[in-house]
C-alpha cells in the first residue's frame, strides 16, 4: 500500500510528529510493507483486481498487524463496557506510548465512532493521548470485497462536524493500492 492523503484532526500531524516522531515512523513503515496486490480474494494468479477479484480488507488488516508484530511493545488495549448484555468491550488493537492506531476496513459507522467516542473513551480512561486512523482511499475502497467507508468522506464528516473541546489530536492517512 502507499500513503495517498492525510488528514490533520487536531493538529493531530503536527502533534504526533512532534510527540511520536519514532512511532509515526513505525506506522508509515507499517503501510508501506503491505502489499495490497496479495491480498485480493479468490485470485492468486497475479492479475489485477476485478469484481471477482476484489481486495480483502480482512487480509489486508491482518497483514498490518503482522507488520505491527514486527515492533516491539505495540499492545492491544481492551476496555469492558458496563453493558445490560454483559461481555461488550471497546478496543485498540494498537497502542504504544499513548499513541492509538487504528485501521479502519469497514464501515463508516465504524469511523466516526472510533474517533468520535472510542478515542474519547480512551483517552478519559487515560490510554492514549493521541490517535492515528488508517482508511482506504474513495478508489481503493470501491476495489474491496466489502463496502466500506473511504478517506474523503471521513474528512468531509470530521470538517462539518468541527472539532469539539472533548476531541483528541489525530492524524488521519488515506492510503491506496
Amino acid at each position: 500500500m502507499r500513503l495517498a492523503g492525510t488528514y490533520s484532526f487536531k493538529h493531530g500531524k503536527e502533534e504526533i510528529a512532534r510527540r511520536y516522531p519514532d512511532l509515526l515512523s513505525e506506522v508509515n513503515h507499517a503501510v508501506a510493507r503491505v502489499a495490497a496486490s496479495e491480498h485480493r480474494k479468490g485470485s492468486g494468479d497475479g492479475s489485477a483486481p476485478s469484481q471477482r477479484n476484489p481486495y480483502d480488507p480482512q487480509s489486508l488488516s491482518r497483514s498490518l498487524k503482522k507488520e505491527f508484530d514486527s515492533f516491539s511493545d505495540w499492545k492491544t488495549v481492551r476496555v469492558a463496557c458496563d453493558a445490560p448484555n454483559g461481555g461488550a468491550f471497546r478496543e485498540f488493537e494498537f497502542v504504544k506510548r499513548k499513541l492509538a492506531v487504528e485501521v479502519q476496513f469497514k464501515t463508516d459507522v465504524h469511523m466516526i465512532c472510533s474517533m468520535c467516542a472510542k478515542m474519547t473513551i480512551f483517552h478519559k480512561l487515560g490510554y492514549i493521548d493521541c490517535g492515528v486512523e488508517i482508511v482506504p482511499v474513495k478508489a481503493f475502497s470501491q476495489e474491496m470485497s466489502t463496502g466500506v467507508s473511504y478517506f474523503e468522506q471521513f474528512v468531509w464528516d470530521l470538517d462539518t462536524r468541527g472539532v469539539a473541546d472533548i476531541d483528541i489530536p489525530v492524524l488521519i492517512l488515506g492510503v491506496d493500492c
